[in-house]
């Protein structure tokens, strides 16, 4: 199986099985490290996951993923580059900015007083494993399409435009990225803008329409 479409089937499957709620960020990147699939592959990259005691970490060898900056401004070795985060593909600030608990104090007032946040915050279905460096360059942007080649990270394919505040994932992780949106959209009221409903929903097609493709008669 094509690596692409390997690590589009395990984002499928995770996302589809995930059904247990969790009350806390915390608790649900636990139980994720430790239910993580021995196969499982990073979000933007399709960098393999190595277990390094209790954290995760990206393999580079396979996926062609290099570090956008090794080192820090300070000059020390860039540690979000070598390790897996659990980022929220709808961020917590695109779905915190739509409660009232936000408008009141931000993320620290919402995870405090309001319920509805937490179990949006530690939904499992939108979390999924991305190096740490890409993790903090996407931050909250958007997705989106964006012109010129992707090599900001090696042979990744993901493209970070920080002028316009906009990310562009590579085909395989475009379909998990719809399916992410949706779920919110339809389990907590989640608003997305006509152009986002658009462009998820060109995603999710094209990806049908490649799985289709490929398969074998």
């Amino acid at each position: 199986m094509p690596h692409f479409l390997l690590a589009l089937a395990f984002f499928c499957l995770s996302f589809n099985l995930y059904a247990e709620q969790f009350t806390s960020f915390s608790s649900a990147k636990k139980h994720l490290i430790k239910t993580l699939p021995d196969n499982a592959t990073s979000l933007y990259c399709g960098c393999n996951i190595k277990r390094q005691g209790k954290k995760l970490i990206p393999d580079p060898n396979a996926c062609g993923y290099v570090p956008r900056n090794a080192v820090t401004r300070s000059g020390k070795p860039n540690a979000r580059a070598v390790r897996i985060e659990w980022e929220h593909i709808v961020p917590a600030w695109e779905f915190g900015h739509q409660l009232q608990c936000w408008q009141n104090g931000g993320r620290k007032n919402c995870v405090k007083t309001s319920e509805q946040f937490r179990k949006m915050e530690a939904d499992i279905n939108n979390l999924a494993p991305a190096i740490g460096e890409i993790n903090a360059d996407r931050s909250n942007y958007r997705f989106g399409m964006i012109t010129g080649d992707a090599n900001q990270y090696g042979r990744c394919q993901v493209k970070v435009d920080f002028k316009q505040r906009l990310v562009e994932p590579p085909f395989h992780a475009r379909k998990r990225i719809a399916d992410a949106y949706f779920y919110m959209q339809k389990t907590y009221g989640l608003k997305i803008s006509d152009k986002q409903q658009k462009l998820f929903t060109a995603w999710k097609n094209q990806a049908l329409a490649a799985k289709g493709s490929n398969t074998v008669l």
